[in-house]
């Protein structure tokens, strides 16, 4: 929503200024079709070149994602820490032999299929069965399991960020592709230097409007969706972090309900369950799970 009042702002007072200045839309009109393929022909070019097939399918992605907003939203983290709860009291009330029914298995899992939405997203719950699963075979020392995890975080940090970086790549060499659509202009403009002067005001207009896009789309389109793209990341990525907290707690000999608070006081303030909320939620989860 913010993205489309922000689009809508750039559009009306950059261009509204333009014309109650007295600017004429005749020659960029006239120029917007070729220097838009150019400057986005060039761009687009550049962008499938330099990068694989999984960064352009997450730039893809990307979009999507600025579009809709961050993965997570407030109810999520709270269904997070009751399912995370539900798990170490598992294991803490009846041994790690009673959990595997449900790691091997979250899809028909009696805890996991109590939060649909968290199983729908692949990474999230085999980040929690692998390290679980982990807990099963001994590796159970807390300094060892936190490191792992860090390391495991990082790594899918990179790779979730990868087309995030390229995407702010294209934002910042489509300034210079505009130079090169205004050189082109020029160029042409040379070829016809005994044109009248209305004739070669028209085309260096026209290559200045190269030069114009470039710097609009790079700075006022492409580099906010990138910038954007790269905060609901950084959001989205609480949520896996938040996983990390509660298991290293629950291995550090924390009860369950303080595992669960120590997680809920990692969560970023705008997202956090209340203290209320929470200890609500856990106490209206079926007692059977």
């Amino acid at each position: 929503m913010f993205f489309f009042i922000g689009f809508i702002i750039v559009m009306v007072l950059v261009f509204g200024g333009f014309t109650l200045s007295g600017g004429k839309f005749a020659i960029i009109l006239k120029a917007l079709p070729y220097e838009l393929m150019m400057i986005f022909g060039g761009a687009i070019g550049g962008f499938i070149s330099g990068n694989s097939g999984g960064v352009l399918g997450g730039a893809a992605k990307g979009f999507s994602a600025v579009m809709k907003g961050p993965t997570w939203k407030s109810e999520d983290y709270r269904d997070l820490l009751c399912l995370l709860f539900l798990l170490v009291k598992t294991i803490r009330s009846k041994g790690v032999v009673a959990i595997e029914a449900h790691i091997e298995n979250p899809e028909e899992s009696a805890i996991f299929q109590q939060f649909p939405k968290i199983v729908a997203d692949h990474h999230v719950t085999d980040f929690i069965c692998d390290y679980i699963r982990m807990l099963t075979m001994n590796f159970d020392d807390p300094n060892q399991m936190e490191d792992a995890m860090n390391a495991d975080l990082e790594r899918h940090h990179k790779e979730e960020h990868e087309p995030q970086h390229a995407l702010q790549n294209m934002a910042d060499a489509l300034p210079a592709i505009g130079i090169v659509a205004a050189v082109l202009g020029i160029i042409k403009t040379m070829g016809s230097i005994s044109e009248p002067v209305e004739v070669l005001g028209g085309l260096v207009g026209g290559a200045l409007t190269g030069t114009f896009l470039g710097i609009f789309l790079g700075y006022l389109i492409i580099g906010p969706i990138a910038n954007r793209y790269n905060q609901i990341l950084q959001e989205d990525g609480h949520f896996m972090a938040l996983i990390k907290i509660v298991l290293v707690a629950h291995l550090q000999g924390s009860a369950p309900q303080v595992a669960v608070e120590l997680g809920r006081r990692a969560i970023p303030s705008h997202l956090m369950p209340s203290f209320t909320d929470m200890e609500d939620a856990l106490n209206e989860l079926p007692a059977t799970a």
